[in-house]
């Protein structure tokens, strides 16, 4: 992953870092239920970008090079890698 690519992904995890703090503080000082729910799904959608943004990069730098490989092993592994990833991720 490039640099750029890098500081993009630790800066929406900051953010979302700081969103669930501000879940915990709502909760803590008793907010608006529909509040906290809405601040909940903020960061559930900011964490299922961030999840899509590193599968993007695996498929194409890992991924890639495996298909590409000589070896059936390798590409197998992969293969059964991202099954176990879409069993897990794809609910």
């Amino acid at each position: 992953m490039s640099t750029d690519e890098t500081t993009k992904l630790v800066n929406r995890v900051r953010r979302v870092k700081g969103q669930v703090e501000a879940v915990e503080r709502m909760i803590a000082d008793e907010a608006y239920c529909v509040d906290v729910l809405m601040q909940i799904s903020a960061a559930i959608g900011a964490l299922r970008k961030i999840g899509e943004s590193v599968l993007e990069h695996h498929l194409r730098t890992c991924v890639q090079d495996a298909l590409a490989s000589p070896e059936p092993s390798e590409r197998e592994q992969k293969i059964e890698e991202l099954m176990q990833v879409f069993r897990r991720y794809g609910k």
